[in-house]
């Protein structure tokens, strides 16, 4: 990995995938290109973005504290 770019989001994993499509604004689009240039940057893969955005998705569901207790609660536990 290139030491100058160092991304919260790791090296992509290999998974089963579902199709959903969605709209977005310019900006986030330009966003999520530059990120996916970082990324290749980062780990010498270039990747589409169409790729990147289920991942940065799930990082940011695994990190978002209201949400994991709102899972605790609906699981009982």
């Amino acid at each position: 990995m290139n030491a100058q770019h160092r991304l919260r989001l790791g090296p992509l994993p290999r998974t089963e995938t579902v199709k959903i499509t969605f709209s977005c604004q310019i900006p986030l689009r330009d966003d999520l290109e530059r990120y996916a240039a970082l990324y290749a940057a980062a780990y010498g893969e270039e990747v589409d973005v169409a790729a990147l955005v289920p991942h940065i998705l799930a990082t940011f569901l695994a990190s978002d504290r209201g949400f994991k207790r709102s899972k605790r609660a609906t699981r009982g536990g």
